[in-house]
C-alpha cells in the first residue's frame, strides 16, 4: 500500500513539472494572455444589457486582457444604449467593437463607445434616428438629447462628431456619403475607415486577433444563459404587451369557465414570465411581485365584500406594481391600454356566445327571477272585495281607513275627498291598492 502511494506521489509531481513546462508564458506578443469575446447580437434591450454587466465581470475576475465585442444589432431602445454605453465606459480592459454585420441605430452608438472599431467587409455603421414606440418621430427634446449623446461618443475616442451627428441628425447635409438632407448617414466599412471612425477591416476574428497583437491569447467566449435569453425576449418591446394582453384575455375568459382552468393558468403563467424576466434584467424587485399579490387578493375579496373600495386599492395595486417594473412609462402605459382593449374585445365575445349562465360570473350575477306564474306574490290579492260596501271609519284625503264586514281596511278614494261616516263601496283593486268610491243614499 505504501509502494502505491509512493508512486503516485512522483507521478503528480513529474505531470506539475511537465505542465509547468508546456504552459506558455505570458508576453507582449500575446502569449498567456486572455481575450473575451462578448456578442452583441439581436435587439437592443434591457435584457441585452444585463447579460454584458456579467460578461464584462467575467473577464474583470478573470483578469482578462481584451474584450471583443462582436456586434450584430439593427438596434433597440435608447435607455437601454444608454446603459451598456455607460458599462463601457467604466471597463479598464482595453476593448473592441468588431461589427461583424450591422451596427445600426443604438448599435452604432453603442460601439462608439468602445476603445476601437474594427468592422468586416460589407457591414455597415450607422441610421441612429430615434423613433418611439408606436412608430413615429421622437420629439425635438429627445432627438437634441441623442444627438448630443451620439456627438459625445464619437468625442471619446477622438473621433469627428460630425459624422456621428449625421448619423442621429438627417439635417447634416453629407451628400458624399449619400446621406443627403432628409437622410441618415450610414457608413460602409471602407467609408468609416476613410473618416476615421474603424481602425481598421478585417475579415475575420483571427485577422482582427492577429490586428491586436493577440494571436495566441486564450479565447473565451461568452453566451447568454437561458435565463438571460428568456429575458431579453420577454423585456422585448413587442413582446410586453403581447404578455398582458394574454394575461387580461386569460382571465376575463377564466370569468367564463367552471372551475379554474386552462384559460386562468394561462393568465397566471403570462404574467409569471413578465415579472420572471423583468427580475432577471434588474427591473422589477421583490417588492413588485408582493404588490401585485396583494392587489390581485383585494380584487378576489372585492367579489364578496361589498363597496368598490377593496376593488379600487386591488386595481390601483396591480396597475402600480407593472409599472414599478419598468423604466419606461409611456411604453407601459401603452402596454396596459392594448391588453384592456383586448380584455373589452375578449368580454363582449363571450358575453355574446356564452353570457352569464357559466363560469365564475353564475355565482355572482343574480339570474332568478320571481314571478306569479312561479308563485310569488308582491302583495296580497284582495280582489275579492271588489263589489263590497262599508263605512268610512276616517276622512278619506284621499286615503283613510274603512270597514267592509267588521274588517278594518286601508283604503283610497278617486280623488275626492269623504267624511267619516259615508258610505263607501269598493270599485277596484290595484296590487295592494283598494279604491272606494262614496255611495249616494237616495232620499225616501
Amino acid at each position: 500500500m505504501r509502494r502505491i502511494l509512493r508512486y503516485a506521489m512522483v507521478f503528480s509531481l513529474l505531470m506539475l513539472v511537465l505542465v509547468s513546462f508546456l504552459s506558455p508564458a505570458s508576453s507582449a506578443d500575446g502569449k498567456g494572455e486572455t481575450v473575451y469575446v462578448v456578442p452583441i447580437t439581436e435587439t437592443v434591450e434591457k435584457g441585452l444589457a444585463s447579460f454584458l454587466k456579467r460578461s464584462v465581470n467575467e473577464a474583470r475576475e478573470r483578469d482578462a486582457d481584451h474584450i471583443i465585442f462582436e456586434v450584430n444589432t439593427p438596434g433597440g431602445r435608447v435607455d437601454a444604449a444608454a446603459e451598456i454605453a455607460n458599462l463601457f465606459q467604466s471597463i479598464e480592459i482595453p476593448n473592441t467593437a468588431y461589427v461583424v454585420q450591422e451596427a445600426l441605430s443604438a448599435g452604432s452608438y453603442i460601439s462608439l463607445n468602445a476603445d476601437q472599431i474594427y468592422m468586416k467587409p460589407n457591414t455597415t455603421m450607422g441610421s441612429a434616428g430615434v423613433i418611439t414606440s408606436d412608430g413615429n418621430a421622437a420629439s425635438k427634446k429627445a432627438q437634441s438629447d441623442w444627438v448630443k449623446k451620439m456627438r459625445t461618443a464619437a468625442e471619446l475616442n477622438n473621433r469627428d462628431p460630425l459624422y456621428a451627428e449625421a448619423m442621429a441628425n438627417p439635417d447634416v447635409d453629407l451628400p458624399k456619403y449619400k446621406a443627403g438632407k432628409g437622410k441618415y448617414l450610414t457608413l460602409s466599412a471602407a467609408e468609416a475607415l476613410e473618416v476615421g471612425y474603424a481602425e481598421g477591416v478585417v475579415d475575420s476574428r483571427e485577422q482582427l486577433l492577429s490586428e491586436l497583437g493577440l494571436s495566441d491569447s486564450e479565447i473565451i467566449t461568452t453566451n447568454p444563459t437561458f435565463t438571460e435569453r428568456l429575458a431579453r425576449l420577454i423585456t422585448h418591446p413587442v413582446v410586453v404587451p403581447i404578455l398582458l394582453s394574454v394575461a387580461s384575455l386569460g382571465f376575463v375568459a377564466e370569468l367564463y369557465s367552471p372551475g379554474f382552468g386552462i384559460a386562468g393558468s394561462m393568465g397566471l403563467l403570462a404574467l409569471g414570465l413578465f415579472f420572471y424576466g423583468h427580475m432577471i434584467a434588474g427591473l422589477a424587485g421583490y417588492e413588485a411581485i408582493i404588490l401585485f399579490g396583494l392587489g390581485v387578493v383585494c380584487i378576489v375579496l372585492e367579489f364578496f365584500v361589498p363597496g368598490g373600495i377593496l376593488g379600487i386599492i386591488g386595481t390601483g395595486g396591480v396597475v402600480g406594481s407593472l409599472f414599478m417594473s419598468t423604466d419606461d412609462i409611456g411604453h407601459m402605459t401603452m402596454s396596459l391600454l392594448i391588453a384592456i382593449i383586448v380584455a373589452i374585445i375578449g368580454s363582449v365575445i363571450l358575453f355574446k356566445t356564452i353570457g352569464f349562465d357559466k363560469g365564475f360570473l353564475r355565482n355572482i350575477v343574480l339570474s332568478d327571477s320571481t314571478s306569479s306564474e312561479k308563485g310569488y306574490l308582491s302583495s296580497n290579492n284582495r280582489e275579492d272585495l271588489i263589489g263590497n260596501i262599508g263605512e268610512a271609519v276616517t276622512p278619506l284625503r284621499p286615503s283613510g281607513t274603512g270597514i267592509f264586514n267588521d274588517e278594518r281596511v286601508d283604503v283610497v278614494t278617486e280623488g275626492s275627498f269623504i267624511s267619516t261616516g259615508a258610505s263607501i263601496k269598493i270599485v277596484r283593486v290595484e296590487g295592494s291598492r283598494i279604491v272606494v268610491r262614496e255611495v249616494k243614499q237616495e232620499k225616501e
